[in-house]
Order: structure tokens, then C-alpha cells, then sequence
């Protein structure tokens, strides 16, 4: 008998289609960037720190206390391994902390004891949580996401957490209430990343937002852990925002207060450049970045090295049957 298989929506050929003159480019903007003062790279394909001595020291950062949490089954496998826990604890974007890929050190800083999320705005039951409230008052399972930053590379991470649309439900949001924005952690003393860049001060807190629908979305997602553990701080903890069909930068970290606003919030990089970064930033393979293709992908794999595998980017980063109907 002829067994006919058909293949699941995220499942994609493998080819590699997009030349590396989109990461050259990317350099060259950098190097921009430092000649105004920035004083540090973002650079994506930056070299990892080596060797077993900073191997130990990055690993004591991720040890952070187990978090168990039973596997979601919509959302217990993808198309691609997960991503190395080493490798996604040491190549993470967190400009609070500096500009480079490296942060996993200087974000060691953050104090999290006592943290507190506000939940304020256009709400019937305003809240504030610490993260025992948040444990006991939201479902807490483990989703394994794709993650597709826009500087064009990508992993994949088991999160803990729970809905968004949990938190929703509990603060009960008014009629006038249409977006929710999200404001992350600030203290210049501490969060000592860039001031400045291109002449123009930089919008702090990080803040970001979305509809009020995209956040009542399935996918839409609080992480509060990863990789069976409490959400170490290069992560963004203890609280941080997982949005999988959106670009990575769409994740505020190390929440502060959730805001439901009747108006669309100004955002971090939004504020800083809406050309190149919208509002919306849906994950879309047709639609390059102005200084680069978002066509492919690297995807950051397996080992205890960096290492990269070419893959075509999937509309939506392959959730489109959760979000497309959004848009």
C-alpha cells in the first residue's frame, strides 16, 4: 500500500538562497553606527567567546532555579532542533546592556529580587504581581517557539510561561482600550547600554506594544523561564514577552508595567527609525529590510560553538494559520 504523506505547514525544503552580501551590508552600517559614538557592534556573526573557563562562568548564569511546567502539545515541536542552551544563553540582543551580542555578562547587573509588574491602564481590575502572583494566578506550561530576529538569524526555545490572553482575562480591559504597551526595566546607573546613536537620543525604557487582538492571540505568550529553568537575565527576566510570528525586537524584556492604551504606543526602535522598523513587524520573507534580504535565514544550531545553518525565513516564521487572519 502507497502511504501518501502530506507534509505539515511548517515544514520547508532545504536550500540556501540568500547571498551574504545582506550580513556585509549589515557590518557596514555598523561601522556607521561606531564612527558616531557608539563605541561597540552590533554585528550578528560576531566571534563567541571560547573556551572552558568562560564556557563555566556563562553556564553558572543560565543554573538559575528549575522551573517545571508541563509541554503544551500545540507547541511541542517544530521543523529544526532547539537551539543549544549555551548558544542561546551567549548570543542574545539586549541593548540595555550594550550594543554587542556578548551581554551576557554585563546583564548579571539586573536586579530582579522584588520584581514587581504593574498592570494599569484601561483596565477593570488594575494589578500588581510579583512572580509568585504570576505563578499561581496563570496556567504555567512550556512552548517550544521558533525565534527570528530581524538582523536575519534565528533559533528555537523551549519557553515557560503562560498566555497573554490569561492576563487579559484576569485584568478585564475596558471598551476604550485598543493596544497594550509593554515597558521594560530602566535605571541609566545600571542598565548602562548606549545614550545616543546617530545624533539622536535614544527613546528609554524600551518599550513596545501591540493590538489588543495580537495580544489575545494564542501564540502571544509571557515567559518567565526557559530550558527548564527560571528565565536567566540575558533572557530578559523574570518576565518577558514571546511573540513568534514577530521579529525579535517585538519582545520587551524584564516587564515593568503592562499599559492598555486606547492609542497605538510609541515603541523603542519604532521611535528611533519607522522605516526600518514598523510597528506591526510581522516576520515577512518578501519584504527586505532596507539594508538587507529577510528571504533566508541563519539559524543557530547545535554544539558548543556557534555554528549556523542557512534556511529560507517562512511567513509569519511559520505561524500563519494562528495569525494571518490578524492581518
Amino acid at each position: 500500500m502507497t502511504i501518501i504523506r502530506v507534509p505539515k505547514s511548517w515544514e520547508i525544503p532545504e536550500r540556501d538562497v540568500t547571498p551574504e552580501s545582506a550580513y556585509l551590508n549589515r557590518r557596514r552600517f555598523l561601522k556607521t553606527l561606531m564612527r558616531a559614538g557608539i563605541g561597540a557592534s552590533l554585528m550578528p556573526i560576531l566571534g563567541c567567546e571560547k573556551g572552558e573557563e568562560v564556557n563555566s562562568k556563562l553556564a553558572a548564569t543560565l543554573d538559575t532555579a528549575n522551573l517545571e511546567a508541563k509541554r503544551n502539545p500545540a507547541f511541542s515541536e517544530v521543523d529544526r532542533p532547539t537551539t543549544d542552551r549555551i548558544l542561546a544563553g551567549q548570543y542574545n540582543n539586549y541593548y540595555e546592556f550594550g550594543m554587542t551580542k556578548s551581554i551576557w555578562q554585563a546583564a548579571q547587573a539586573l536586579p530582579t529580587e522584588d520584581w514587581k509588574v504593574e498592570v494599569t491602564g484601561l483596565v477593570k481590575n488594575p494589578r500588581t504581581y510579583d512572580l509568585d502572583d504570576l505563578q499561581k494566578a496563570f496556567p504555567i506550561e512550556e512552548r517550544i517557539y521558533r525565534f527570528r530576529c530581524v538582523e536575519a538569524w534565528s533559533m528555537v526555545i523551549p519557553w515557560i510561561g503562560f498566555p497573554m490572553k490569561s492576563l487579559i482575562a484576569a485584568v478585564e480591559p475596558t471598551d476604550k482600550a485598543k493596544f497594550v504597551r509593554f515597558i521594560s526595566y530602566y535605571d541609566s546607573k545600571i542598565t548602562v547600554g548606549p545614550f545616543w546613536t546617530l545624533g539622536q537620543k535614544l527613546p528609554w525604557p524600551y518599550t513596545e506594544g501591540l493590538r489588543l487582538e495580537e495580544m489575545a492571540n494564542d501564540l502571544a505568550f509571557f515567559a518567565i523561564g526557559n530550558y527548564g529553568h527560571l528565565l536567566p537575565k540575558q533572557h530578559g527576566s523574570p518576565i518577558r514577552a514571546v511573540l513568534p510570528w514577530k521579529y525579535g525586537f517585538k519582545g520587551a524584556k524584564s516587564i515593568v508595567k503592562v499599559d492598555f492604551v486606547e492609542a497605538q504606543p510609541a515603541t523603542f526602535w519604532n521611535t528611533i527609525d519607522s522605516h526600518e522598523y514598523d510597528f506591526e513587524a510581522n516576520v515577512n520573507p518578501t519584504k527586505p529590510h532596507p539594508r538587507w534580504s529577510q528571504a533566508t535565514e541563519k539559524f543557530i544550531s547545535q554544539g558548543p560553538d556557534l555554528k549556523w545553518k542557512k534556511r529560507p525565513t517562512l511567513p509569519y516564521n511559520g505561524y500563519g494559520e494562528y495569525v494571518a487572519s490578524l492581518y
